[in-house]
């Protein structure tokens, strides 16, 4: 393999043809990528480097965006959170716009991983900015920053109040955005709108639609991380018994993959294909546009086509870790599995674990639960002013797209906020191909600047726009 290094930042002739802005907005976008905010894994607090980095990320952001952070009033939240106020003309129906500043960590040999370019270097080459954070989620916290910076520096004054949710540690758990949550709280703050990172718009999303998506989350699923084990009395691995706690594992790991949950089309699903029908070919268009009277059909066909459409109708289950014996020649008095469900809107905590213990049937495998968290409360859609602010925003910078709603299937800090906000949204507003998509939390993340640009031009529409006004 041959790998490409270049200093960061670089330019080459695709970003010589830049505007300025645009420029500007990638060099931000390098700097902060190259400061490797890898929140730790653990809820422990953060060791004296890991701080120092978090606390260099935001001298950095105070450096980049001079107007934002002295208009704001800053809050320290958690391990590494940060929450700023900019004071509008009012503080009635307050806004909380959201994006983090932790990323997921790279392996020390990143290169045998296929990185294209060193994955904290920021490197600018091809039109894009490269490397780690640049998708998820620091290209979005820059767009929201540098159009906050561009509309202070002319003398805009917020309208209402508008809060600055920066989450530390988004990636574990979001710890730092429940303590933001809770000072929001104690100061008697009730946001009106949210708006977090989820969807994006998206291009070859689905078969058939030629415009790009931008899909919005109105919801999010919930989450149960659990831990699967069996005890056995272990001892050598000459005299195995019939039934060792790993092949009692090994058998509910089965069964749990072989008895899916229960499909169902959630209305938002409903709503996003007959939202999308008149832009696709027949015979998609007819059979999605009738997707209210057909939902159960619909619903039933969609695992078949990937498993993209199978997350969207169903809780999911998938098996993330497996620990056994520490040798090979001894038998496991422990058998552990770690189990990922991401929790379809509709169903419940409850619900997910009936389910398990119910396909599963057998009292030698304890289930434990180590994270649970329910599904998001649906924001309103169609007839609210703050979903039509959206509508208007992706139609100021990304007019070719098409907007739609959708169930996020991943977790953010939003589900955190979800409980104390009636309209709480998921939505980068940055392009992202099918390759971007997977390369999100992989090898070779990367972004567009021209797409940085127009993200710029979404959250500017937004702040200025009559129905947040």
């Amino acid at each position: 393999m041959r790998l490409k290094r270049a200093s960061a930042p670089s330019s080459d002739h695709a970003t010589d043809t830049l505007s300025p802005r645009a420029t500007r907005v990638a060099e931000h976008l390098s700097t902060l990528v190259q400061i490797p905010t890898v929140a730790p894994a653990s809820a422990r607090p953060l060791t004296d480097d890991e701080e120092a980095i978090f606390t260099r990320h935001r001298a950095t952001m105070r450096e980049l965006y001079p107007h934002v952070f002295e208009a704001g009033e800053e809050s320290l939240t958690g391990r590494a959170g940060l929450l700023l106020h900019l004071p509008g003309a009012s503080d009635e129906r307050p806004i909380v716009l959201m994006a983090h500043q932790d990323v997921v960590p790279v392996p020390e040999d990143w290169a045998a991983e296929g990185w294209e370019y060193p994955p904290f270097d920021g490197v600018i080459a091809d039109g894009r900015v490269h490397g780690r954070g640049t998708l998820d989620d620091k290209g979005a916290l820059v767009v929201m920053l540098d159009a906050l910076e561009e509309l202070l520096s002319e003398g805009w004054t917020p309208p209402r109040d508008v809060w600055l949710l920066m989450g530390g540690d988004e990636e574990q758990h979001g710890a730092s955005a429940i303590a933001a949550v809770e000072l929001l709280e104690e100061r008697g703050v009730e946001p009106w709108f949210v708006l977090d990172e989820g969807g994006a718009v998206a291009s070859q999303a689905l078969p058939g639609l030629k415009k790009p998506l931008a899909a919005i989350g109105a919801s999010e699923k919930g989450i149960i991380t659990a831990e699967l084990s069996v005890e056995s009395l272990g001892g050598h691995a000459s005299t195995p018994p019939r039934e060792s706690a790993p092949g009692v594992l090994a058998r509910a790991l089965v069964a749990i993959e072989e008895n899916p949950f229960p499909v169902s089309l959630h209305d938002i699903s409903v709503e996003m294909f007959e939202d999308v029908a008149p832009h696709l070919p027949i015979p998609m268009r007819t059979v999605l546009g009738r997707a209210g009277k057909i939902r159960g059909p619909l619903a039933r066909v969609m695992p078949r086509m990937g498993a993209e459409l199978a997350a969207m109708v169903r809780t999911t289950a998938a098996i993330t870790m497996l620990q056994g014996s520490p040798a090979q020649n001894v038998l496991a008095t422990q058998a552990k599995a770690t189990l990922n469900c991401r929790i379809a809107v509709g169903s419940s905590v409850a619900e997910t674990l009936a389910h398990l213990e119910s396909v599963i049937d057998d009292d030698r495998v304890t289930i434990t639960v180590l994270e649970g968290s329910e599904p998001s409360p649906v924001s309103p859609t169609r007839d609210d002013v703050r979903w039509h602010a959206l509508v208007d925003a992706v139609a100021a910078s990304y007019p070719e797209a098409v907007t739609v709603p959708y169930v996020m299937m991943a977790a953010s800090d939003a589900r955190h906020v979800a409980r104390i906000a009636p309209a709480t949204y998921r939505f980068s507003p940055l392009a992202m191909d099918k390759t971007q998509r997977e390369a999100i939390h992989g090898p070779n993340e990367t972004v567009e600047i021209t797409s940085l640009e127009r993200g710029v031009n979404f959250y500017r529409a937004l702040l200025t726009g009559p129905a947040l006004n």
